[in-house]
């Protein structure tokens, strides 16, 4: 897939209300970044900068887009940065994870994001951690991990990973969408709240297959974490920038 010649920012996820995407679009421009509503059938055509995904409850099955992205080969390594648009369009969170991984993990994968990213340069010189929270742990995703020098930590709530990432300050963080006690975003906000996890990469886990239901409920799940006042244009543009 060839890249978009004017290297677009891309917002995803409003279907045929257009309009919401009017705060956003704005902002992006006046931090002189070209920006523009677009759907997922435009993706054939060429390949944006960067994703904006609208996965709040009035945005058009944005969490079906994800998955979709995150399916498809060449739409896989296009970085998405999750927000949370209120039905106007007014900011009320972005979440800045370093990316997704779909279950069960393609052979190769994980090591070509992660050398893409850097992520693998300082494995053989220092003990670092890796820590992966999910329900039940993921043996396939751990054995990938060791394999490219680092120790495996698992957390299996994020109220445990709280408390050991506080202790061990893993190197990055691989995390299941959904846990038994929060969901994946829950527990990127608690990490931002301390000064020694704020950056740690933090990566989704995402199941290769969810029902409508699902989608649902995840979008009314993250509610809870939007702002009680909207982003102004600086806080979003402050997001934007350490995450694109």
């Amino acid at each position: 897939m060839k890249e978009c010649e004017d290297r677009e920012l891309w917002l995803l996820g409003l279907g045929d209300k257009i309009e919401r995407g009017a705060v956003v679009c704005s902002y992006l421009a006046e931090g002189g970044y070209r920006a523009k509503v677009a759907g997922i059938a435009d993706l054939a055509k060429c390949t944006p900068l960067a994703i904006l995904l609208d996965i709040s409850p009035w945005s058009d099955d944005g969490w079906g887009i994800l998955q979709t992205l995150n399916g498809d080969p060449a739409t896989r390594d296009i970085p998405v940065l999750p927000l949370y648009l209120s039905e106007n369009g007014q900011v009320g969170e972005v979440f800045p994870v370093a990316g997704f991984f779909t279950l069960p993990l393609e052979n190769g994968y994980l090591t070509q994001k992660l050398q893409r990213f850097g992520l693998t340069d300082e494995s053989d010189d220092y003990d670092l951690q890796a820590m992966v929270v999910t329900r039940k742990g993921e043996e396939r995703l751990e054995h990938a991990i060791v394999k490219l020098g680092f120790e495996v930590v698992n957390a299996y709530t994020g109220k445990e990973a709280i408390a050991l990432g506080t202790i061990v300050h893993p190197y990055m963080i691989f995390c299941s969408l959904m846990l038994p006690d929060q969901t994946a975003f829950d527990l990127l906000e608690r990490f931002r709240l301390y000064p020694q996890t704020r950056n740690i990469p933090f990566f989704v886990l995402l199941k290769e297959a969810m029902k409508e239901g699902e989608r649902g409920a995840m979008s009314h799940a993250i509610d809870h974490l939007v702002r009680k006042n909207y982003l102004t244009r600086d806080e979003f543009l402050s997001y934007f920038k350490k995450s694109a």
